[in-house]
């Protein structure tokens, strides 16, 4: 059967949709792109941060990359101290993909649980104070290590978010000493 793009009346030509363009003129010139980011309301401009939900997204993919990551490199260790000296290669392949699995897989739920909590906290601190600052990333890592250690008791508890709320603190001064000091 013949294909219609082959076929070409007798009376008509070609389209060339690039004849009109002059070969000496810059291809650079002929579209000329904005740098910056456009908005539709001059408010939107004016925010400097993400909205809470690319934070949900961005800090639970984020943890749960990591925590996969790291969890399935803890399982590969696990399954090489698991190895028996008489296991064929095929239990010993078994064994490295089902504890690097198992492990990558609760580490990474866990982090992308904390990740999730923190930008929900974060998000509802930037609301409630309606400002964006230091203090706002380190509440929102207290309440995230106290809500996900809730059921733990009150002791492991008030731990878990003093740990939070330390660790976002120390993150965030580390980041503002960085970029203060660092030339990038």
């Amino acid at each position: 059967m013949e294909d219609p793009r082959d076929r070409h009346d007798e009376g008509g030509r070609f389209c060339n949709p690039y004849e009109h363009l002059n070969p000496d003129f810059p291809i650079h010139n002929l579209y000329r792109l904005p740098t910056s980011p456009e908005f539709l309301f001059q408010e939107e401009s004016l925010k400097h941060h993400r909205s809470v939900g690319e934070n949900i997204t961005y800090y639970t993919g984020c943890g749960y990359l990591v925590g996969s990551i790291a969890g399935g490199a803890k399982g590969v260790v696990d399954g090489v101290r698991s190895f028996e000296h008489d296991d064929t290669t095929k239990l010993r392949v078994t064994r490295l993909l089902n504890a690097s699995g198992s492990t990558g897989r609760r580490v990474g739920n866990r982090l992308g649980i904390i990740g999730l909590l923190y930008a929900g906290f974060e998000g509802a601190v930037v609301y409630v104070r309606d400002e964006d600052d230091m203090i706002n990333s380190m509440l929102a890592g207290l309440g995230t290590g106290l809500m996900y250690k809730a059921a733990s008791g009150p002791r492991a508890t008030a731990l878990a978010g003093a740990i939070g709320g330390l660790a976002v603190g120390v993150a965030v001064g580390a980041k503002q000493v960085l970029k203060r000091y660092v030339p990038i």
